[in-house]
C-alpha cells in the first residue's frame, strides 16, 4: 500500500481487544453532509479502497467526490482504480500467469534491467484445483489411482508451479488433492478484513481480491469484495498496478419469505439465475437485501455468490452480519480475527443488521424465496431453469427443437431410438436421454453442507430401505471442494451408502464441472456414438455449455447434489419425477422421489451434529505442504526460469520478444479476412476449450510429432504453459459452429479466395504467411463463460487483429484488449445477418489510426466478391482511457514491462 494523501481526514485509530489498527473511517464523512447509510454496501467498500490508496495519480480527490456522489440511475462514466488486496488463481490459469511473468523477467534479463521488479506485490495464492480428472471411480482405489495419474501428467507444470513458489516473493501454492480454490478461499483465506503491517503500523481494511476464474464471486457470499478477471489483468495487479474500473450500477435483489419443504439452496441459485439474468446485469454488481437475507445460511450465500458469472453479474454480493460471524467461528477462524471483523465492519457501516435503513439501488427486483421450487438448468446453458414437474416433456421437446432454441434437432425417427449395449457381463437398453454421467462436483455445491448431507439421506435411504442401485451405464463419481466434506459426511454415516450407490471419492478438485469427467465405458461410448444417442450428463456445477462436459454428453444439467444421486439411479432424465418412479425394488415396488427425499429438519438435524470447527482446523493446518509426491519434487534454483525446448507444457511465450521500450504507431486494419463466422452464445469453451485434445487435431498433430503419445496428452487446460499448443487448439471446441462451413462442427473454416476447406489454425498460418490481417464475427454474448486468458491470447496468436460482434461477456471483452486484440461491437439494431454480410468479403476498418478515443465509432468496410461494398460502423469497445493505453501498447502486460524497462 503507498501512503495516501488522505484529503478528506478520515485516518483514524480503531482499537479492537488492546490492539490499534490504522483505518480510513468512511462514516466520518456522514460528518461532512454525505449520506454513506445510502449507499449499497458494495460501493461503501470501494469508497475505503479510494480513501486509502488517494495518491494524487491513479486515485485522485475527484475520483472520491464521484463515489461520492454516487447516483445508480445515472450510467457509469467516471473511471476509477480499484487496489485489491489480493489475487486468487487456480492452475488452469494460474499456470500461463506464473509462465508470463517468468518470461518478464526472462525479458528485463535480455534488456540488463532489474529482474527483482518482476515479482507480486500483493499476496498471490494458487490453488491447483483444475487437473484431478476422473479415470477411475465408483471404487475405493478411486482417489489415489486418479491423484498419481493426475501427478504423473502434470509433473512439468507442478515443478513450474513449486519453482514459482520459491522464486517469487508474495506467492504461495496450495499443491494439489486438497480442494477447489473457491471453496477454499471461503474456509479459509478469506480474511473478511485484512491487517497489514507498513512502515511500523497495522492498517485494517475490507478484504477485496481478483481472481483468474469466474466464479471468484463466491466468496461474495462471505461479505468479501472481488470478482473474476482474466488473467492477464491479474497478472498487472499481482505487479502493483490498478484494476481500472467503470464506477458501477448496482442492482438491488431484495429477498423475501424462505425456502419451502423441498426445495434447495440449488433450486434457489438456478432460478436467482433465471431472474437476474432476465433483468440485464451485465456488468453491473447484484447485492441482496431485505428481510430474508438473515434467513439464508453463508453456505446458501456462497452458492448464490458462485454463479454470479451465469447471471451475468460482476459480483452477487452479501454484506457481513452475524450469519458471517457465525460462519467465520464454524469454519475455524480464530477469536482474534473474528472480533476484528464484527468490531471494523460495525464501526465502518458495513456490517447489515436488520431494521437498517435500505440503500439506494440503482434499479430492484423482488423475489420471494416462498415460491421457489425444485428445478434442474439445461440442456445447454446455467440460465435455461426448467421446473422438476416440468423436465420430463422440456427434455422431450428438445430432442426435436431445432438447434437454434437449444435443441438436438433430431429426424422423428430418431426420436425414439434404443440399443442394446453389454458391459461386464450385463446387457442393457441406453436411449435418447439416458444417463451417461451423475457427478456430484464442483465448489458451487459442494461448499454447501446442508445440499451434500442430503444427497447422503438420499443415498442411505435408497440403499438401506429400497435396496436400489444405479444403473450400469452411469459414470458416477464425488469430487468435493474441500477435505472437510468428506470429514463431516463421516462423521454423519453417509459415506457407506454414496460408496454403495458408486459415489466414491474420486479427487479433491473441480472434475466432472470443467470437462475433466474422464472417459466412459468403451462400449457405452462407442454406441453413443455409433447410433448418435443424446446422452445426458447430470452435475452438481455451475456450467454446462455444449460440449463441455463430456463429449459423449449432449444434453447437460445442473442440479442440486440429491438430485444428481436420484438420476444415478433412474439412468435417465426423461422421466417424471413428480408422479414417475425413480426406479424400482427387487419385489417391483416402485419408489418415487418422495420417498426418498429428506426433509429440511433431517438435513439440518445432520447438519449440525456433524458439522465440527476443529474439522476445518485440522484440514487446514498444513494447507500449503502438499504430500510426499509434491514435496519430492526437484526445483530449479535459478531466479531466471530454465526454459526446456523439448517440453510439451511449458515454453516460453513469445509476446515479449525483441519487445521495443516505445510501442510502435497503431494503424487501421486493411485487407482483412474472415477466419470464423459465428452465432449467438458462444462461450470462451467455445474458443479455447479445456477438455481433450483430438489426435487428429492440429494441436494432437502438434504433440504426436513432439514425441507425446495420445494416452499422454492430457487436456487442454493443462497444456496452457505451451503457446504451441493453446494456439492450435483455438476454436478447436467439437461443437464450433462456424457459418463459413455450413452443416459442419468443430475446427473447420473456408479460406479465401481459394475457398478451400481446411482447419481454422492451418488457415491462420496460411493467412499470416500471406500477411493478412484477420477478422472475427460474432453475434450476442460473445465470450461468455469462464475468464479463459487463452481465448484471448490463442486468438491473437492466430493473428486476428478484431473481433466484430454484437455484444461481449465482461472478461472476455477485457482479455482481448489486454492482448492488443480489436473489439468491435454492431451499433444498436444491426448485426451480420441485417447488413448482409456472408464472411467471404475483405474487411477493412478505419479510424484507428487518427485520434482513437473510448467508444470510437470506426468505419467498417466489406468488399464482396463481385466488387459490391457494405460499409457500416462499430464502436471500438475500448470502454476507457486506460484501455485505448493497452491498446496501443499491444496488451496490458507489453504496458507494464515498458513501465518498467524505462
Amino acid at each position: 500500500m503507498s501512503a495516501s494523501v488522505n484529503s478528506f481526514s478520515t485516518k483514524r485509530v480503531l482499537r479492537v481487544q488492546g490492539t490499534s489498527y490504522q483505518v480510513f473511517d468512511i462514516m466520518a464523512l456522514e460528518k461532512s453532509g454525505h449520506n454513506i447509510s445510502k449507499l449499497p454496501y458494495s460501493i461503501r467498500i470501494l469508497l475505503e479502497n479510494l480513501l486509502r490508496n488517494e495518491d494524487g495519480r491513479s486515485v485522485t480527490r475527484s475520483d472520491i467526490e464521484a463515489i461520492l456522489s454516487w447516483d445508480g440511475k445515472q450510467l457509469p462514466e467516471k473511471e476509477i482504480a480499484f487496489m485489491p488486496a489480493r489475487v486468487l488463481l487456480q492452475d488452469f490459469t494460474g499456470v500461463p500467469a506464473v509462465v508470463d511473468l517468468a518470461a518478464m523477467r526472462s525479458a528485463v534479463a535480455r534488456a540488463k534491467g532489474n529482474t527483482d521488479k518482476i515479482n507480486p506485490l500483493i499476496p498471490s495464492e494458487l490453488v491447483i484445483d483444475h487437473s484431478v480428472q476422473v479415470d477411475s471411480f465408483a471404487s475405493s482405489e478411486s482417489f489415489r489411482i486418479n491423484a498419481d495419474l493426475e501427478f504423473r501428467r502434470n509433473i512439468e507444470r507442478y515443478t513450474l508451479l513449486r519453482w514459482g513458489q520459491k522464486a517469487f516473493k508474495n506467492l504461495k501454492v496450495v499443491p494439489p488433492d486438497t480442494g477447489i480454490c473457491h471453496q477454499v478461499n471461503l474456509e479459509y483465506l478469506a480474511r473478511v478484513v485484512e491487517v497489514r503491517n507498513q512502515n511500523g503500523e497495522s492498517t485494517a481494511f475490507p478484504d477485496s481480491l481478483v481472481g483468474t476464474d469466474s466464479h471468484t464471486t463466491m466468496v461474495n457470499g462471505l461479505g468479501v469484495f472481488g470478482w473474476g478477471v482474466g488473467g492477464i489483468e491479474a497478472e498487472a495487479v499481482m505487479l502493483g498496478q490498478p484494476y481500472f474500473m467503470l464506477t458501477p450500477e448496482v442492482i438491488g435483489v431484495k429477498l423475501t419469505g424462505q425456502l419451502s419443504e423441498g426445495a434447495t439452496a440449488t433450486d434457489l441459485v438456478l432460478t436467482l439465475t433465471q431472474l437476474i439474468r432476465k433483468k440485464g446485469v451485465v456488468g453491473k454488481i447484484v447485492e441482496y437485501f431485505g428481510e430474508g437475507v438473515a434467513g439464508i445460511s453463508l453456505p446458501d450465500r456462497a452458492t448464490i455468490g458462485n454463479m454470479s458469472p451465469e447471471y451475468g453479474a460482476t459480483m452477487g454480493f452479501f454484506p457481513v452480519d452475524e450469519e458471517t460471524l457465525r460462519y467465520l467461528r464454524l469454519t475455524g477462524r480464530s477469536d482474534d480475527q473474528v472480533a476484528v471483523v464484527e468490531t471494523y465492519c460495525k464501526e465502518q457501516g458495513l456490517f447489515r443488521s436488520n431494521g437498517a435503513p435500505e440503500p439506494v439501488y440503482s434499479d430492484v427486483l423482488s423475489v420471494d424465496m416462498g415460491t421457489i421450487v425444485p428445478c434442474v438448468a439445461g440442456p445447454k446453458r446455467p440460465q435455461d431453469r426448467i421446473a422438476l414437474t416440468d423436465m420430463k416433456d422440456s427434455f422431450k421437446k428438445s430432442l426435436s427443437a431445432p438447434a437454434v432454441e437449444r435443441g438436438f434437432a433430431l429426424k422423428p425417427e430418431e426420436l425414439s431410438k434404443s440399443v442394446m449395449v453389454q458391459k461386464n457381463g450385463l446387457e442393457f437398453e441406453m436411449h435418447n436421454g439416458s444417463v451417461a454421467i451423475a457427478a456430484i462436483t464442483s465448489c458451487t455445491n459442494t461448499s454447501n453442507p446442508s445440499v451434500m448431507i442430503a444427497a447422503g439421506l438420499v443415498a442411505k435411504k435408497a440403499v438401506e430401505k429400497y435396496g436400489l442401485k444405479p444403473k450400469p451405464w452411469v459414470k458416477t463419481s464425488l469430487a468435493p471442494g474441500s477435505q472437510v466434506v468428506m470429514d463431516y459426511l463421516k462423521e454423519a454415516g453417509l459415506i457407506e451408502p454414496l460408496e454403495k450407490l458408486n459415489f466414491n471419492l474420486v479427487g479433491y478438485g473441480c472434475t466432472t464441472c470443467i470437462g475433466n469427467s474422464g472417459p466412459l465405458d468403451e462400449n457405452v461410448s462407442s454406441t453413443i456414438e455409433k447410433e448418435k444417442l443424446v446422452a445426458a450428463a447430470v452435475l452438481s456445477g455451475n456450467r454446462n455449455f455444449e460440449g463441455r462436459i463430456h463429449p459423449n454428453a449432449k444434453a447437460s444439467f445442473l442440479a442440486s447434489p440429491p438430485l444428481v444421486v436420484a438420476y444415478a439411479l433412474a439412468g435417465r432424465v426423461d422421466f417424471d419425477p413428480t408422479f414417475g418412479p425413480v426406479d424400482y425394488t427387487k419385489d417391483g415396488t416402485p419408489v418415487y422421489l418422495k420417498d426418498l427425499w429428506p426433509s429440511q429438519s433431517e438435513v439440518r438435524e445432520a447438519v449440525d451434529r456433524s458439522l465440527k470447527p476443529q474439522m476445518f482446523r485440522s484440514r487446514y493446518s498444513e494447507v500449503f505442504k502438499g504430500n510426499d509426491n509434491w514435496q519430492g519434487l526437484k526445483i530449479p534454483e535459478a531466479s531466471i526460469y530454465e526454459w526446456d525446448k523439448p517440453s510439451t507444457y511449458v515454453q516460453e511465450p513469445p509476446f515479449f520478444f525483441d519487445l521495443p521500450v516505445e510501442p510502435a504507431p497503431i494503424g487501421d486494419i486493411e485487407k482483412g479476412r474472415v477466419l470464423v463466422f459465428l452465432g449467438d452464445s458462444v462461450t470462451t469453451d467455445h474458443i479455447s476449450p479445456a477438455g481433450s485434445i483430438p489426435a487428429s487435431s492440429p494441436a494432437g498433430k502438434y504433440l504426436i510429432e513432439h514425441g507425446v503419445q495420445p494416452k499422454d496428452f492430457n487436456s487442454y487446460g493443462a497444456r496452457r504453459g505451451n503457446h504451441e499448443v493453446m494456439m492450435r487448439g483455438t476454436f478447436a471446441n467439437i461443437r464450433l459452429k462456424n457459418f463459413l462451413v455450413p452443416g459442419t462442427e468443430g475446427s473447420w473454416t473456408i479460406h479465401f479466395p481459394d475457398k478451400e476447406k481446411m482447419t481454422i489454425y492451418d488457415a491462420s498460418v496460411k493467412y499470416q504467411s500471406d500477411k493478412v490481417p484477420l477478422v472475427v464475427i460474432a453475434g450476442k454474448e460473445y465470450g461468455s463463460g469462464s475468464s479463459r486468458d487463452w481465448a484471448a491470447k490463442g486468438t491473437l496468436l492466430l493473428g486476428i487483429k478484431a473481433v466484430i460482434a454484437e455484444s461481449y461477456e465482461r472478461i472476455h471483452r477485457s482479455n482481448l484488449v489486454g492482448l492488443g486484440v480489436l473489439p468491435l461491437q454492431f451499433v444498436d439494431g444491426q448485426n451480420a445477418a441485417s447488413i448482409g454480410l456472408t464472411g467471404s468479403e475483405v474487411f477493412s476498418i478505419t479510424g484507428i489510426k487518427q485520434n482513437l478515443t473510448p467508444r470510437k465509432r470506426l468505419k467498417v468496410t466489406a468488399l464482396d466478391e463481385k466488387g459490391g461494398t457494405k460499409s457500416f460502423e462499430a464502436v471500438a469497445r475500448l470502454d476507457s482511457h486506460i484501455d485505448v493505453e493497452y491498446y496501443h501498447n499491444g496488451g496490458i502486460l507489453q504496458t507494464v514491462l515498458r513501465q518498467m524497462l524505462r
